[in-house]
């Protein structure tokens, strides 16, 4: 189970993030494959040498979740196809994230802060697909869609993410933020609240439960496992039905019917 902390998609205006410098990424309205419009951001410096170009998101709560997964759609533009560019064009760019309490505003405007960017890398990003001009002007989008993802976080109650382009040609087309989690359950009569996963993609968070309603400890401890892509695993003790209710649909304790014999009951009153 996941839980979208930001998506770009069901954005209705402007997104207002962060560019430095000014003549780099740029936020335009576009058409994703569907012909849905989106907020993109795209930026084709090619012919200039030297390129270092930086994006950074809004604020984004990260809802005590310790791990955060970052799911990016985008083109890139094929350097071989572009006429006369520069050796420095490149058909990557790379993700980072900085933890923080709150929007992140002191020096943003300035190339010193930009110069040393306290931010932390997640990874380089290359396309499978890139497109060439011919390709764009037949309308054929070659979207790339990558997941990543980091952790653990502990430092701030949110994050911003940061984008940068060291000389490509293009479009964020969209970018989606998320968590993962396990679903509230109940498992041999016993519940077991919503889980949010570990900090590590392997970390198993324990989980305690409790009996139902009009239900009793069996096998003690209760408690289930929540692995790192929202499953539970491994239960470990159970509940059963007290004395007088029973099962009814697997997951509720309900109290038995009682049948009278009517014939007897008539001879007991007459």
């Amino acid at each position: 189970l996941t839980e979208t902390v930001m998506d770009t998609r069901t954005a209705t205006a402007e997104l207002g993030w962060i560019s430095f410098p000014a003549n780099g990424w740029e936020e335009v309205s576009g058409y994703d494959e569907n012909l849905n419009t989106i907020r993109t951001y795209q930026v084709c410096n090619v012919f200039e040498p030297s390129q270092n170009n930086w994006l950074l998101t809004t604020y984004i709560d990260r809802r005590a979740a310790q791990r955060i997964y970052v799911e990016i759609r985008f083109t890139v533009r094929d350097c071989a196809s572009i006429p006369s560019v520069l050796g420095s064009c490149k058909e990557t760019f790379n993700l980072y994230y900085l933890e923080t309490d709150r929007t992140v505003t002191d020096g943003i405007k300035g190339v010193e802060y930009w110069a040393n960017a306290p931010f932390l890398k997640v990874d380089t990003i290359a396309a499978d697909e890139s497109f060439s001009q011919v390709d764009f002007g037949g309308r054929l989008m070659k979207v790339n869609t990558e997941v990543r993802s980091f952790g653990p976080l502990s430092k701030g109650r949110g994050f911003h993410l940061a984008f940068q382009d060291l000389g490509a040609c293009m479009s964020l087309l969209a970018v989606r933020v998320f968590y993962k989690k396990c679903p509230s359950i109940v498992q041999n009569f016993a519940f077991f609240p919503e889980t949010l996963t570990g900090a590590e993609s392997t970390s198993l968070v324990i989980a305690r439960g409790s009996c139902i309603p009009n239900a009793e400890e069996v096998d003690v401890p209760l408690k289930l496992y929540c692995n790192g892509d929202g499953e539970w695993m491994v239960p470990i003790g159970s509940c059963s039905c007290k004395a007088g209710y029973e099962p009814d649909n697997g997951n509720v304790c309900r109290g038995k019917s009682v049948f009278f014999n009517k014939a007897a009951l008539f001879k007991l009153s007459s």
